[in-house]
């Protein structure tokens, strides 16, 4: 639901509370004023001309939406004030005692008013003794506090319930973190564990070392620099990017030797961009990613370009060579970049793709 819907069915929704607290409050006054009120009362009260019942009835009624807006705006004013979640006694006893004042304010409003007016004769008038207006403006400010109580244990209830919904959604979101975690580690342990990736390494090493046995130890030295790599940073939330680039040069110097001429490595990156900072592994990711699920081929090469840019981000794309068989893929790669720059940059990652290239860019962390 979008937020215009979801601001027209509160507004709906608040009126719809408003009326009916209205008429819980008009017909409650009139239950009220029949029990206080002796049977002569309102013998008299029907006999009235329907011109005072009506006007007796609508100046009852904007009594009652009176006492209504004074109590909401109460509430309103207190909420800023005094919340019931810091201080809830001194809350309920000021709350009280407002309820109690804005009541007698209104009952002394009106009576001037009818005061002023000459007392017009809209009610009969009965013998009703002196205790039933007592009893009567006692009646008032028990409906006033009414009010303020059925208000406040909306306002409580409607707390309570996005407290709940708050926790369940934060609960949801540890849950996801914990398994994002434990995905980034499995991923970035991901050449320790993969046997193909020691094979493929291990047999390229072999034939080197009978081909070229200064080869081979390069080929040795950047195949430990790839692990003592993954074994220092799997865990770190971030390293510099020069830091990454080091280790990218080792790892492409094994898969240069591993495919040969079937792949072109592009890199273009500004001096100014070396010391900020990137997700560790983030590159091998992007690299294997796109060796993953294209071909590679002598006279069609992929090719790989990482370079940057003035944003302050660092764009990998590739041109798409499609498989004639494609490879299984679960995207867990690039969503673990995606989310990994959620938990530590309000910038996103882009990624982009037409019929001919696939493009990455990853904003870069002062």
């Amino acid at each position: 639901m979008n937020h215009p819907e979801e601001m027209t069915n509160q507004i709906k929704k608040s009126k719809l509370k408003t009326v009916l607290l209205i008429t819980f409050v008009f017909l409650g006054s009139y239950a009220s004023v029949f029990i206080i009120y002796p049977s002569s009362y309102w013998n008299d009260y029907t006999n009235l001309p329907y011109q005072n019942i009506i006007i007796d009835v609508l100046a009852n009624l904007f009594f009652c939406v009176t006492l209504l807006m004074l109590s909401l705006f109460i509430d309103r004013i207190l909420e800023k004030k005094i919340s019931w979640m810091i201080h809830p006694l001194r809350r309920l006893f000021i709350q009280i005692l407002f309820q109690i004042i804005g009541a007698l304010f209104i009952i002394i409003s009106l009576a001037v008013i009818y005061y002023l007016l000459g007392e017009p004769s809209v009610t009969p008038h009965a013998n009703v003794g002196l205790r039933q207006p007592l009893y009567i403006m006692i009646s008032i400010i028990l409906w006033s506090l009414m009010i303020s109580a059925l208000n406040t244990g909306d306002f409580l209830l409607r707390n309570w319930k996005n407290a709940t919904i708050q926790a369940a959604e934060y609960k949801v979101a540890a849950a996801e973190n914990k398994q994002l975690v434990a995905e980034i580690e499995l991923q970035s342990l991901k050449l320790q564990l993969d046997p193909h990736f020691v094979f493929n390494n291990l047999s390229v090493l072999s034939e080197l070392i009978l081909k070229d046995q200064q080869l081979g130890y390069d080929f040795t030295e950047n195949f430990a620099k790839v692990y003592r790599y993954l074994l220092v940073n799997s865990k770190k939330p971030l390293v510099q990017l020069h830091e990454e680039l080091q280790f990218l040069d080792a790892y492409l110097f094994l898969i240069k030797n591993r495919i040969g001429d079937g792949c072109a490595f592009l890199i273009d990156i500004d001096k100014s961009k070396l010391n900020m900072s990137i997700p560790p592994i983030t590159l091998q990711l992007f690299v294997e990613n796109a060796l993953k699920h294209n071909r590679t081929e002598e006279e069609n090469p992929l090719t790989v370009r990482i370079f940057s840019n003035e944003n302050d981000e660092l764009i990998v794309s590739n041109n798409i060579l499609p498989l004639v068989k494609k490879a299984p893929s679960t995207g867990i790669g690039l969503k673990n970049i995606v989310s990994r720059y959620a938990l530590l940059s309000d910038r996103k990652v882009l990624v982009e793709k037409n019929d001919t290239t696939f493009t990455v860019k990853v904003p870069l962390i002062k």
